[in-house]
């Protein structure tokens, strides 16, 4: 399929995306798992908006924080769906350029509002533990959604452009990406091209969401250490963040390896990369309704009653 234009040769007009090389034969018991995982993630973080909105005893902080923390998970979900399974259950590798620049705007914008939702969730615990009589005054509800829109603004203002950045390229080079999804770091790779600008730029974007978010939430949590070791019911006090603590290590770990290895990385092996890949993406939206069920009494009561009806 090759086309001509302004004398250039393109070899690809499409995306072939990568599974889990060597396991082809076993794709249609590896989507099983993935299915199961996606159906845990939609139900799960579904139920936790639907008990949170229903239930006028969690329209407080806390509960709103984790609500618009399961609707970024919903999206991660939705947006990487149809191609993973595609892969695996359907064996459908290609995607065209434009859907492929499409998946990778939501993709990277929705990890850069999660990234701002678990900072929101950190200031949250902060205010709560270090300075509990200001808790109400501060964090009212019009502050809340106008704090969540800036946020919301920030990751769709800054991923917007990177769609375009890797659209002006000419793909001339192999079309096989390393994952089963569309990600930033990984198409521009394809550009017969100078990509200095789409690196520095991503780098840039990623350094100053993840990296300064996760910055801020180390030293809230700084800040409450210090403040729970001063008091004595500190028991009580940290238990409030373990669930949070939980949802940043989760997300942060595997998104700071997977961007370390796409960048710096010159691993012989190409199963690292794809494997990490998967867990920064599955695994956020999958673990982070089960801790907060688990970790949260009122939540998990209200859950459980739903339920048992």
């Amino acid at each position: 399929m090759d086309i001509t234009v302004n004398d250039t040769k393109f070899k690809f007009a499409v995306f072939l995306f990568t599974g889990i090389p060597g396991q082809e034969d076993i794709y249609l018991w590896i989507s099983v798992p993935f299915c199961l995982m996606y159906v845990i993630s939609i139900v799960g973080n579904s139920v936790i908006l639907f008990i949170i909105k229903t239930d006028p005893s969690l329209h407080e902080p806390m509960y709103i924080f984790l609500s618009m923390l399961a609707v970024t998970d919903l999206g991660l979900s939705i947006a990487t769906m149809p191609t993973i399974l595609g892969v695996f259950w359907f064996n459908s590798r290609e995607i065209s350029l434009d859907a492929c620049f499409a998946q990778l705007f939501f993709i990277h914008s929705l990890q850069c509002i999660e990234s701002s939702v678990l900072l929101l969730m950190a200031f949250d615990r902060f205010i709560a533990i270090c300075n509990p009589l200001r808790y109400t005054s501060i964090l009212t509800l019009p502050r809340i959604a106008k704090t969540g829109l800036v946020f919301v603004l920030r990751g769709v203002a800054l991923i917007f452009p990177l769609p375009f950045l890797v659209k002006r390229f000419r793909y001339c080079r192999a079309n096989v990406l390393s994952h089963s999804y569309c990600l930033h770091q990984d198409v521009m790779k394809m550009a017969c091209a100078d990509i200095t600008v789409n690196n520095i730029y991503g780098l840039s974007v990623a350094l100053f969401t993840m990296g300064l978010d996760s910055l801020l939430i180390f030293l809230s949590y700084v800040m409450i250490l210090k403040t729970v070791l001063s008091i004595t019911s500190s028991t009580e006090a940290l238990n409030t963040c373990v669930s949070h603590l939980c949802a940043v290590l989760i997300f942060y770990t595997p998104e700071i390896g997977l961007s370390v290895i796409h960048r710096f990385g010159k691993s012989s092996s190409p199963l690292p990369p794809i494997l990490l890949g998967y867990v920064s993406l599955l695994v956020p939206p999958l673990m982070n309704p089960i801790v907060y069920s688990v970790k949260s009494k009122h939540l998990r009561v209200r859950i459980i009653r739903v339920f048992v009806k």
